[in-house]
């Protein structure tokens, strides 16, 4: 992998301990703030520019991996399941011979989500523009999943403003709601007679919800892959800033 990932520079905060990383973000951070003695002539603007240039092309990575074709139906991390709360509706349906429906029904809330992702950059991008000298070290010092976090708060919001209007298209592309719908409100009404649990007919809300949950998903896996096998900085300011140059 050439790329560095989102989280390559985050992920080495609190690992001097480990021996394998040959500097960390907690070093670079003490650079900046003019501790530990260094002559590096590092500014905190570099430091969190550093950050930032990360970030950027983490998130496209990540953004690129849950948008691809597939991106969430083979991916058993984040693929997107009947509504666990509608289990025993799946149920139902399969034991009157709709297994074929009720496959293409996951397969479709799997497309959508991964329509909606491609969303998701300047979402990410608007995020990481906006910030500062405060956010960026307290990224730094913070635990294993200070940015993950970070951007969790700063981009959940604008995610399901943005992930709805797109999910619905792509449901109303695919005819989820169609087959959802009516499926849902004609076993609420049987409930009522045999007490089942209803289940909410509100898919795009769910849909919406595990598409941004997936993306996140993605972005803890590249975490844990960073922390077991670190990038190379790829430009000037980040070997300036992580590489110890």
């Amino acid at each position: 992998m050439k790329h560095l990932s989102t989280l390559s520079l985050l992920l080495l905060l609190g690992t001097a301990a480990h021996a394998q990383f040959p500097k960390s973000l907690k070093d670079a951070a003490q650079k900046a703030t003019g501790k530990g003695g260094s002559t590096s002539g590092l500014t905190n603007a570099d430091v969190v520019a550093g950050l930032k240039e990360a970030l950027d092309k983490g998130t496209e990575r990540s953004v690129s991996l849950a948008s691809a074709a597939d991106g969430f139906w083979k991916n058993d991390r984040i693929r997107i399941p009947f509504p666990p709360e509608a289990e025993k509706m799946k149920t139902t349906l399969k034991g009157i011979g709709m297994t074929k429906q009720v496959d293409e029904f996951e397969l479709t809330m799997n497309r959508a989500a991964e329509t909606a992702a491609k969303e998701a950059v300047p979402v990410f991008l608007e995020a990481i523009k906006g910030m500062s000298i405060g956010d960026g070290f307290a990224i730094l010092k913070g635990g294993d999943n200070a940015a993950t976090n970070y951007l969790k708060e700063k981009t959940t919001a604008n995610l399901t403003t943005r992930f709805r209007p797109i999910v619905e298209k792509a449901t109303q592309q695919v005819a989820l709601t169609s087959y959802w719908t009516p499926l849902a409100n004609g076993y609420n009404k049987a409930g009522a007679f045999t007490g089942a649990k209803a289940v909410d007919p509100d898919l795009d809300a769910y849909v919406t919800q595990k598409a941004i949950d997936g993306l996140f998903v993605l972005i803890a896996d590249e975490e844990q892959k960073i922390r077991k096998d670190p990038m190379a900085q790829t430009t000037d300011l980040l070997r300036k800033v992580f590489g110890g140059q």
